[in-house]
């Protein structure tokens, strides 16, 4: 048996069998092997950010990882955005790079590189399989480093002739870890903190934001009057109807500031210590207020809905949690903005559907729009490296091929990774994508503001050219229409809505070009 299918075998033997691809000439026997393991379900990108963005959101939602291959050094690196987004939200990953033949690679040919130093950014796991009879070892190994507590993207890098010279063997499954137990001493030491009667705020992440944490946390809060926030950018809510409502920390520094203000104990749950998104002119990082203290109850890498539960049975013994009741906002007509654009999706949102939110400036309605709506699950930016919103939808579509799948994405956030769209119509994947188009780098516009370079209003005509889409104005519809995506573009908060219920009754993907003013 040759490397390449000893590797897709012991990747479906160890529960991975979805692979997002951009291959090239390295991997050919790869893609060649396909036929022979069909249980290997590949799927190709356009361009390599989609495939490292699709496998983050089919993790997310399946909670084990998605292979994606990319083709040596540079591969790597056009999908090194998206797997930095994948890092940071903790999904497991399998980054499966093709290199060079082992004796080709003193030659320096042109696309030699140092795949190790480009992986190593991103990459909490690395190893080059040496012989084919390595290929099936290091392939069980890869799965389970993927699959540590919290989850890590692995690179695997995968050596020409290693993939075709024979010798492999598929390799059994690794058993994974036990969970590690509760940490009893966390858990009284959070306790006494928070019965304390001093402010005290518990703040989530990770599983936390997953409906038990999410329940658990709202019986302590309810029983010990303390406050409960998400993290600024989950990798996966839970909420709508019968969830409890969990407000996130604000991106905004300063409206961060505000929400933490006055409290006394900041308890840790799957989250780190909050900290400023970028570094602001005579403002702090640190967005603990003075005198506070902070908590570590559970960081990702232990049970943190366990310790959760366990601090609930502890200090709110017999409390029930306070779920969301499903009151979605009516449907809003008359002109299109980014407050109609929520209403919209509010009023719309299909029962146990999945939102990726991508939509920048144009977000900030949504969470109060949907709070109330049908319950759904909210996948969002966790590193901040744009181009995410299309792929993510993209696998998240594929790894629950019966829910239905939100896109709400900002216009020039989507020209990093439009390519997306191709794939979403060749595998049918049911996704309807709001493009909320506004001919800006808006964000920019507001944080032009923010850095103390000028108010954006103020800015000269070369610096507002630089954060303008105007000049052409893109038209998002004709390009969806070329990738074999049905599109429409509206105006309208009527046609918006009446969009929205038309693509979610039809299979496939589709594409809604709203038309939106900037804010700034």
């Amino acid at each position: 048996m040759i490397g390449a299918r000893a590797l897709i075998q012991t990747l479906v033997d160890s529960g991975v069998n979805t692979c997002f691809m951009n291959p090239g000439t390295s991997e050919m026997h790869f893609v060649h092997e396909l036929d022979a393991v069909p249980q290997m379900r590949g799927v190709l990108a356009l361009f390599e950010g989609v495939a490292t963005g699709a496998a983050d959101g089919y993790g997310r939602m399946t909670g084990r990882p998605a292979a994606a291959l990319l083709h040596l050094g540079p591969g790597l690196g056009n999908g090194l955005a998206n797997l930095h987004n994948a890092r940071r939200a903790h999904t497991p990953v399998v980054a499966i790079v093709g290199a060079h033949a082992t004796y080709h690679e003193h030659y320096d040919a042109p696309l030699q590189s140092d795949i190790e130093g480009v992986a190593r950014n991103v990459s909490g796991w690395y190893r080059a399989s040496a012989f084919p009879r390595d290929v099936g070892r290091d392939a069980a190994a890869a799965v389970a480093a993927a699959l540590q507590p919290p989850g890590q993207v692995v690179t695997l890098v995968l050596p020409a002739d290693v993939s075709w010279g024979e010798g492999a063997v598929p390799a059994r499954p690794r058993a994974l870890p036990p969970a590690q137990p509760v940490d009893d001493e966390a858990v009284e030491q959070a306790a006494a903190v928070l019965t304390s009667q001093e402010p005290a705020l518990l703040l989530l992440g990770g599983a936390g934001t997953r409906e038990p944490g999410s329940r658990a946390a709202s019986r302590i809060c309810a029983a010990t009057g303390a406050r409960m926030l998400g993290e600024v950018f989950p990798a996966r809510q839970e909420r709508g109807a019968g969830v409890p409502q969990l407000e996130r920390l604000a991106y905004v520094a300063e409206a961060a500031e505000k929400q933490l203000q006055g409290i006394r104990h900041l308890v840790l749950a799957g989250a780190r210590s909050p900290v400023s998104f970028f570094a602001y002119p005579g403002r702090p990082s640190d967005l603990v207020p003075d005198g506070a203290s902070v908590h570590a109850l559970a960081d990702g890498t232990e049970d943190v809905t366990g310790t959760l539960e366990a601090l609930a049975d502890r200090v709110a013994p017999g409390t029930t949690p306070k779920l969301a009741e499903l009151d979605p906002p009516a449907a809003p007509a008359g002109a299109l903005d980014v407050n109609t654009l929520a209403a919209a999706v509010g009023a719309t949102l299909p029962e146990n559907a999945i939102v990726v939110d991508e939509a920048q400036t144009s977000s900030l309605g949504l969470p109060a729009a949907t709070a109330n709506a049908a319950r759904h699950d909210w996948i969002t930016e966790t590193g901040g490296a744009i181009g995410q919103g299309l792929p993510a939808a993209l696998g998240a579509a594929i790894a629950a091929p019966d829910r239905q799948v939100l896109c709400v994405q900002a216009d020039g956030s989507a020209m990093y990774t439009h390519q997306a769209l191709w794939t979403m119509a060749r595998e049918r994947a049911d996704v309807t994508t709001i493009l909320v188009s506004n001919d800006a780098y808006a964000i920019l516009r507001f944080e032009l503001q923010r850095v103390g370079a000028g108010p954006a209003g103020e800015a000269g005509p070369a610096a507002r050219r630089m954060l303008d889409l105007s000049d052409p104005s893109i038209n998002h519809t004709a390009i969806a229409q070329g990738f074999g995506v049905d599109a429409v573009r509206v105006s309208t908060a009527d046609e918006l809505v009446a969009a929205l219920r038309r693509a979610y009754a039809e299979p496939g993907p589709h594409l809604i070009e709203a038309t939106v003013p900037p804010l700034l």
